[in-house]
């Protein structure tokens, strides 16, 4: 179907549908299918035969995308401090962590990833290592973006590389995570690739449609890897003793795609809801802080046209945001058990020992942690989570359509962000010991 927009058009792609509140809650749609626009419409047609670059000079012209790479290059310009809740970071957060990772042994992962790294490095020619290679505080690191149009263009393409050179890149991410980490990531990629079909606009969004790149030298002291494009941006560090991945970003549009291909992110909103029904009417009223997503009671501003409600996205590396929602510490013990096992999820990438580590953060603040939800709690609507302390932000939202023609949110293009506040995001608070 083509798209109709009932909001004000702001590029082609993004109508001020996607924010404007109403009092009326969303209806859940049964089917992206519904909202999938034929391919020879207008809106899909004119990029047909594009490459992502062409596309990406395209859609970087608009004005309303001009707006927002200026207010992007302005963060992305800021000395790096780390996201906080009140403006000061707190060093104190892993004083511990890094006091117990600087006696431990490495992480189990690195000696395989950092082998990897270097058979990677050793097919390429000495102008494409020069190319994906970088100090380890090059600014790089924050340059990552997770739209389909390119911002910034950082170590080499998966696309333009040899089969054998991908497949060397790919041997890096998956030495570095656990088995059901490489399974999330594989399947977000597949899913590009299932849009850039849906769409038939494989040049633009594919399953080789991303960055990667290569920090410091592996095996050799700190080092890491980024590999970054549409709904997978990952930053890998290896540092002081403990392996980080943050800022991590992943999404699919559609992420519940009928049998095609797997959900994405099912069994992590089966938790949340199952969490969410399990609250006392008191637990309730303290963790729905917007009765819908597109709540009126939503201060001006809160949702972004890009961003919609997620907080930790792409650039806002030094995001100031406060605690909201319920104190996690009132929750009972099944609750908590719950609670944990959607953290859990969201550091479902990280091998078992790092995980296990990155687990006894977030419990080492319990105290502090809040846990906010928009939308009703029963399912029937949309939502979103999350899970806040001063050692953890993990987001899931659900959202409008890009390249699907849902002008409002919908459960079947999810977006997820995972980010380590008072700056350990990038492994900085490990490196800076």
């Amino acid at each position: 179907m083509a798209r109709e927009t009932a909001g004000e058009d702001l590029d082609g792609f993004f109508t001020s549908s996607r924010v404007e509140a109403r009092d009326e809650a969303v209806a859940l749609a049964e089917s992206y299918r519904e909202f999938v626009t034929d391919p020879a419409d207008a809106e899909l047609a004119q990029w047909r035969g594009m490459s992502f670059r062409d596309f990406s000079v395209a859609k970087r012209s608009l004005s309303f995308v001009q707006e927002l790479l200026a207010d992007w290059r302005a963060l992305y310009d800021e000395p790096f401090r780390g996201l906080t809740e009140s403006g000061e970071v707190r060093p104190e957060v892993w004083a511990d962590a890094i006091a117990a990772a600087r006696t431990g042994g490495a992480p189990a992962a690195e000696a395989g990833a950092a082998s990897a790294a270097q058979a990677f490095l050793g097919q390429l020619s000495p102008a494409q290592v020069e190319a994906v290679t970088y100090d380890m505080d090059a600014p790089e690191w924050r340059a990552w973006s997770n739209p389909e149009f390119v911002i910034h263009e950082v170590g080499l393409r998966l696309e333009e590389l040899s089969a054998e050179a991908t497949d060397a890149a790919l041997a890096v991410v998956r030495e570095s995570l656990s088995p059901e980490g490489v399974a999330r990531v594989g399947e977000a990629m597949a899913l590009n690739g299932f849009l850039g079909d849906l769409t038939e606009l494989p040049g633009i969004m594919n399953d080789r449609s991303y960055w990667f790149s290569i920090f410091g030298v592996p095996g050799e002291g700190d080092w890491g890897w980024q590999l970054f494009g549409h709904h997978v941006d990952l930053n890998c560090v290896f540092a002081g003793g403990r392996q980080v991945i943050a800022p991590a970003f992943i999404g699919a549009e559609p992420a519940l795609s009928d049998g095609a291909r797997p959900a994405l992110f099912e069994a992590r909103e089966e938790l949340a809801l199952r969490l969410m029904g399990s609250l006392s009417e008191v637990q309730r009223s303290e963790a729905v802080v917007f009765a819908s997503v597109l709540d009126p009671a939503m201060p001006p501003g809160r949702v972004h046209p890009a961003d919609e409600r997620h907080v930790a996205g792409a650039f806002r590396d030094n995001r100031v945001v406060p605690f909201e929602g319920l104190a996690v510490a009132a929750l009972d013990s099944a609750q908590a058990g719950l609670l944990l096992a959607i953290v859990e999820d969201f550091l479902l990438l990280l091998p078992a020992d790092q995980r296990g580590l990155a687990l006894a953060d977030v419990e080492r603040w319990w105290g502090q942690t809040h846990l906010s939800w928009y939308g009703a709690t029963d399912g029937s609507q949309l939502f979103y989570l999350r899970i806040h302390g001063p050692s953890i932000i993990a987001e899931l939202d659900h959202h409008a359509g890009v390249w699907l023609s849902n002008e409002v949110p919908q459960r079947f293009h999810v977006h997820t962000t995972l980010r380590l506040p008072h700056g350990a995001d990038y492994g900085k608070a490990f490196r800076a010991r």
